[in-house]
């Protein structure tokens, strides 16, 4: 079930791309290794240490149900952001990078209102035009 953006906003405390990036991001991530959220994946992020990349993060928690109390997602340092997941039943593994596009339009995003236009494209965007996947 995708989570609204109403949801997401509650949880994270305001609207920005990369919460609605690693919504997506998780979305996905259930859809494509066919496993139950919060306890049927395992989670692995990388260079979203710091805001707003780090934001990223608790898009993955919400959208999955991984959390850092259940200790099935963790984070690392990293160039750029990427993140990889594991169905914990079948350890079927895939990973999601940023489209090159994607990275431009982040970068371009410089006002609060820029960020929050981005944020709700991003929300109904095919996954294709944002993540690459490997």
């Amino acid at each position: 079930m995708k989570v609204s953006l109403k949801e997401a906003v509650k949880f994270h405390g305001h609207l920005g791309p990369y919460l609605v990036l690693g919504l997506r991001a998780g979305e996905m991530a259930l859809r494509k290794l066919g496993c139950k959220k919060y306890f049927g994946l395992e989670v692995k992020v990388y260079g979203a240490i710091k805001k707003p990349k780090s934001c990223f993060i608790d898009g993955l928690q919400l959208s999955t149900g991984a959390t850092y109390g259940k200790g099935n997602i963790q984070k690392y340092k990293g160039n750029s952001v990427r993140a990889e997941f594991k169905n914990r039943m079948n350890d079927k593994k895939f990973a999601i990078l940023f489209n090159k596009g994607l990275i431009k339009q982040l970068e371009e995003a410089g006002t609060h209102d820029e960020c929050e236009r981005l944020a709700r494209k991003l929300y109904s965007v095919n996954l294709s035009k944002i993540f690459q996947t490997t």
